[in-house]
């Protein structure tokens, strides 16, 4: 929903200013303080009729304690709808830190955990929100080969090429040496049975898969080790990246006058000490704008319905995660927004 579709353009002009001060102040706004801050060219008293208006459609709320008025889930709407339309989102506040952002994100270690965990970390003190970032899920890739790699005569590396280039490794402790036959043998019997599976059906399954297979001798022992163990081995060869969800520093959100109230901070901690649930609740959100923003009542969860969620996904070569912010729904959303978004496309840039 864009303003134009329920407002005129003096409420259009006196609900941003009314969003702009709330942002900024995170104190109601009264007509007095947005005739003078803005000079909207009206009087205080035809700006307060004016808020009047808005209330009545939803947009503006009226807190007991305070003759000024706050906006509503509805006002943010609104207002993002309006700014994403507008085309190219480029905040002024936002211009040094991206330079920021490329610097730290390019210094350190380029294994993707440890870009992740410093994009939400960056990312969150930039924006005074929680960053917040999700590893590639490869739980819907297709296996395409299995290789089985002696290391010692005692353990095997069982090497996993996945669709896209993305490769995985783990493990296997076997009793004694393995003969190079024995070892092709496997081979064969583990690509025929689960080569074209997702990882999810094959860790799920593949007990099952292999129970009937025919070998023997030292090849029918370590086919055993995989319908005995293969999910438990799968489980380790997709730890670590895969789906995990990487958080930066609570404490930067805390610090916002939302999360001055027991209750609010009780909510907000409920959020940090359930990434994985918070996790899924991000993946579900539809991205096929490049830029995803839910806010408050909006969220299928209701651990969220105080919060805004702005996200967007990188590039893993074929796969995708997820980088964004959490915060109260009072948050600067254009510099979020462009903040974000180039983001995204520094750690896409980093992984390529």
């Amino acid at each position: 929903m864009a303003f134009g579709e329920q407002l005129t353009r003096r409420e259009r002009l006196v609900l941003e200013a009314v969003i702009q001060t709330y942002v900024q102040t995170a104190e109601p706004a009264g007509s007095r303080a947005l005739s003078r801050r803005f000079g909207l060219g009206v009087s205080p008293a035809t700006i307060r009729n004016t808020m009047s208006d808005l209330e009545e459609k939803g947009f503006l709320s009226h807190p007991h304690t305070s003759a000024g008025r706050v906006p509503t889930d509805k006002a943010y709407r609104a207002y993002v709808d309006q700014l994403l339309s507008a085309g190219p989102i480029g905040s002024a506040a936002a211009d040094p830190l991206q330079s920021q952002l490329e610097r730290e994100l390019a210094e350190g270690s380029t294994a993707i955990e440890e870009i992740l965990r410093r994009a939400a970390q960056s990312l969150g003190v930039l924006t005074q929100e929680l960053g917040v970032a999700l590893g590639p899920r490869l739980d819907t890739v297709r296996l395409e080969r299995v290789e089985l790699v002696r290391i010692t005569s005692g353990r095997l590396l069982v090497v996993l090429s996945l669709r896209g280039g993305v490769m995985r490794t783990v493990f296997v402790e076997v009793d004694g040496e393995i003969a190079d036959a024995a070892l092709a043998e496997v081979t064969v019997v583990l690509n025929e049975r689960l080569a074209g599976l997702t990882l999810a059906e094959v860790r799920s399954s593949i007990g099952e898969r292999l129970r009937d297979s025919v070998t023997a001798g030292h090849a029918s022992d370590l086919l055993n080790i995989f319908v005995e163990e293969g999910e438990q081995l799968f489980e380790t060869a997709l730890a670590g990246n895969t789906g995990s969800v990487v958080l930066g520093q609570p404490s930067v959100l805390a610090e916002q006058p939302e999360f001055s109230a027991v209750q609010s901070m009780r909510r907000l901690l409920a959020l940090t000490e359930t990434p994985a649930r918070l996790g899924e609740a991000i993946r579900r959100r539809d991205h096929a704008r490049g830029i995803c923003i839910t806010i408050g009542n909006e969220h299928d969860d209701p651990h969220l319905d105080q919060f805004t969620v702005i996200t967007a996904e990188y590039q893993v070569g074929s796969l995708n995660g997820v980088i964004g912010v959490i915060g109260p729904t009072r948050m600067s959303y254009d510099k979020v927004i462009a903040l974000v978004t180039h983001t995204s496309r520094l750690v896409t840039d980093l992984l390529d």
